[in-house]
């Protein structure tokens, strides 16, 4: 999760937010396209709708997808017709020239070119003014963004801030041996070293309330990942960015899901967005206080 503040009250109705997605609706790549983006449905029904709304809460998802040909294919095709050249008219290409074939060869080799598609789901609550994206890299959500941006007027968003940095906060909950109240440390960190030496340590399924931990912290190592669970229903790995990573919803939480189909029916995904929103929407106010509530909050 990456999340964000709206600057300004939310205005667009859903049927807006629907027609203005629908001009940057997906469409796959063509056969000579490297890459193609947009909106596309989140129940993932072929003709359905751009934008679903389920106990309030908005989803809709970006699709991405992408043609690559591998470097080694189009260096082994021009090499071939270098060759040809040379022995048709005894002289060699020229830079400029080869720059062209590799780009007509890459061309030519596209349509056969396997495809890669991802996508990022955007949750927007209006009602807390916060837009969450299950992006994975900053670039991937600002591509996203800037599609949102430009289908709704006046949209503007920025990053949580919090009083207290995260890794500022997760160094003292691990100093200390004492998480927030409502989580807990589970077991697994990562401290980087802030020196020139660069020096990282990993601790992967090891216990955190150790010596050895706390003396990586007093010798100037900064947390930029731990992981913590809330409340016993929530487990995940905050980072020194403020994301959430590996974000699972524990027995307790499924337990309280309805009984439904597994072919992810319609009255899975609703109850999946009703349960995960309904969480994490409970889980961000009490990791904002943690960290010393938003920067501006009133």
């Amino acid at each position: 999760m990456m999340v964000y503040r709206l600057a300004s009250p939310w205005s667009a109705t859903p049927a807006q937010l629907e027609a203005a997605l629908e001009a940057a609706q997906f469409v796959a790549c063509g056969a000579s396209e490297e890459k193609s983006v947009g909106w596309t449905e989140p129940r993932g029904h072929a003709h359905g709708a751009l934008l679903e709304v389920v106990a309030g809460q908005w989803i809709a998802k970006f699709a991405m997808e992408f043609k690559s040909v591998p470097g080694s294919v189009i260096k082994r095709k021009v090499q071939e017709q270098v060759a040809q050249i040379e022995a048709s008219t005894g002289r060699k290409p020229g830079k400029k020239e080869i720059r062209t074939l590799s780009d007509d060869a890459r061309l030519a080799l596209l349509p056969m070119a396997f495809t890669k598609q991802s996508s990022v789901l955007v949750w927007v609550d209006t009602l807390t003014g916060l837009l969450v994206l299950d992006a994975t890299s900053p670039s991937k959500a600002d591509e996203v963004l800037t599609y949102l941006t430009n289908a709704v007027e006046g949209l503007a968003l920025t990053l949580l801030n919090t009083q207290i940095a995260p890794a500022t906060a997760m160094a003292h909950w691990l100093s200390t041996r004492k998480a927030p109240p409502g989580f807990s440390v589970d077991r697994e960190c990562e401290l980087k070293a802030t020196d020139e030496s660069k020096a990282v340590v990993r601790y992967t399924r090891h216990a955190l309330d150790t010596d050895e931990v706390v003396h990586h912290i007093a010798t100037g190592k900064v947390p930029t990942r731990l992981a913590l669970t809330w409340g016993d229903s929530v487990s995940f790995v905050l980072t020194e960015a403020l994301q959430l990573k590996k974000i699972t919803f524990l027995h307790v939480v499924a337990d309280e899901a309805p009984a439904v189909a597994s072919d992810r029916s319609d009255e899975h995904f609703d109850a999946d967005v009703a349960i995960a929103a309904g969480e994490l929407a409970r889980l961000l106010p009490d990791l904002l206080e943690a960290l010393g509530g938003e920067v501006g909050a009133i």
